[in-house]
C-alpha cells in the first residue's frame, strides 16, 4: 500500500510538473515580443495629404494576427459568432453609456452632424442617425456615390487586380458563393469601403434601382482591419455577409455586400419595399468595423481617377457616405 502511495504520489508531481512547464511555455509564447507594423496610411480625399490611421484595439489585433498563442485564440474562440454576439450586447447595455465620450474623444469624432446627443447604450451611440444635411448626396442619375463613411479602394477590373496581398486574387465566385452568378462580374469593378469603428455606421444605397431578395452566407467573424488583411487576404470570402443587387437602367445589376467582422453584433437591414433611391439609408453596423462592398459588370462604370490612383499606389483614400465615386460607361439615349 506504501509502495502504490508512494508512486501515485510521484505520478501526480510529473503530471503537476508537465502541466506547469506547458503553462510556462504558453505564457512565454503569449508574451513573445510582437513584430513591428507599417502604420495604415490613406489619403484625405480634400487636401491629398497622407495621413495616418489611428487603430482601435491595435496592440490586441496585431496579438491575434502575429502570435501564435494570439492565432490559436483566434481560430479557436475570437473568430466565432458567440464571442462577437456576446460583446456585441454587452455594448446595448445601459451600463455602456459610461464608454461613449472617452471612446468619443480619443478618436475626435464630430458630433456636431449627430441627430441626438444623448444615448441609451454604446450602440445606441455608435448606431446613431445624422442630420438631414450632414450627407450630401450627389444625385445625378450617371453618377455613383460611396454607401458609407470610411476607406475605400477601388479596382477597375478585377481580373487584372492583384487584392492586398501580392499574389491572391478576390474570389469572386467563393465571396458571393454563387458560381453562376459570379460569372458576371469576373472582368468587372470592385470598390471596397471600409468602417472603422470610429466612422458613422449606417450605410446607404450607392445607386437608385429595383432590388433582389437579401441573399445571406453563413461565415466566421474576423477581423476587416489592414492588419488582419496583411495575414490573411481571403477574409472577405471567410466572413459572414449578406448582398442584394440593385438594378440600375446606368450602371447595371450592381452587388452590394455587408460584410461582418469582429465584436460586430449584427448587421441590421433598414430599408422596405423593392425599389429605392440613391442615399436612402439601407441599413447599420452594431458594434465593431466592417465593410460594404460593391460589384459592377464589366464598363459598367468609370472610377474616379484620385480613387484609382490612390488605390494603384496601395492606398486607401477617406470618403464620406454620399460622395461621388464614378461614373457610368454608358451613354446616355440621344448622345
Amino acid at each position: 500500500m506504501e509502495r502504490k502511495t508512494v508512486l501515485n504520489i510521484s505520478r501526480t508531481k510529473k503530471r503537476w510538473g508537465l502541466i506547469l512547464l506547458l503553462l510556462a511555455v504558453f505564457a512565454v509564447l503569449a508574451l513573445y515580443p510582437l513584430p513591428l507594423q507599417n502604420p495604415i496610411q490613406y489619403y484625405n480625399r480634400q487636401t491629398g495629404l497622407l495621413k495616418t490611421e489611428k487603430v482601435a484595439g491595435e496592440k490586441w489585433l496585431v496579438w491575434l494576427y502575429n502570435n501564435p498563442v494570439g492565432e490559436a485564440t483566434l481560430w479557436t474562440l475570437v473568430k466565432r459568432k458567440v464571442v462577437s454576439s456576446v460583446y456585441g450586447n454587452s455594448m446595448d447595455r445601459p451600463s455602456s453609456t459610461k464608454k461613449i465620450q472617452p471612446f468619443v474623444e480619443e478618436f475626435d469624432i464630430d458630433m456636431s452632424a449627430a441627430q441626438k446627443q444623448a444615448f441609451n447604450s454604446f450602440n445606441d451611440f455608435f448606431t446613431r442617425k445624422l442630420k438631414n444635411d450632414a450627407r450630401p448626396v450627389d444625385t445625378t442619375s450617371t453618377v455613383a456615390v460611396s454607401p458609407a463613411d470610411g476607406k475605400i479602394l477601388a479596382y477597375a477590373n478585377i481580373g487584372n487586380s492583384d487584392f492586398f496581398i501580392k499574389g491572391y486574387r478576390f474570389g469572386v465566385s467563393s465571396f458571393l458563393n454563387n458560381s453562376s452568378l459570379a460569372q458576371k462580374y469576373l472582368d468587372g469593378t470592385l470598390v471596397i469601403i471600409r468602417l472603422a469603428p470610429p466612422d458613422y455606421h449606417r450605410f446607404h444605397f450607392p445607386v437608385s434601382g429595383s432590388l433582389s431578395p437579401i441573399t445571406r452566407i453563413d461565415g466566421d467573424y474576423y477581423s476587416v482591419n489592414p492588419l488582419a488583411l496583411r495575414k490573411m487576404a481571403e477574409i472577405f470570402c471567410l466572413n459572414k455577409r449578406e448582398f442584394t443587387i440593385i438594378s440600375n437602367p446606368l450602371f447595371g445589376p450592381v452587388v452590394m455586400a455587408e460584410v461582418g467582422a469582429t465584436m460586430v453584433g449584427s448587421i441590421v437591414q433598414t430599408y422596405t419595399g423593392n425599389v429605392v433611391k440613391k442615399g436612402q439609408e439601407k441599413g447599420y453596423f452594431k458594434f465593431g468595423g466592417s465593410t460594404v462592398v460593391l460589384l459592377f459588370e464589366k464598363n459598367r462604370i468609370r472610377i474616379d481617377e484620385d480613387l484609382m490612383m490612390n488605390t494603384l499606389k496601395g492606398y486607401e483614400t477617406a470618403i464620406k457616405e454620399g460622395e461621388k465615386i464614378g461614373v457610368t460607361s454608358i451613354p446616355l439615349p440621344g448622345r
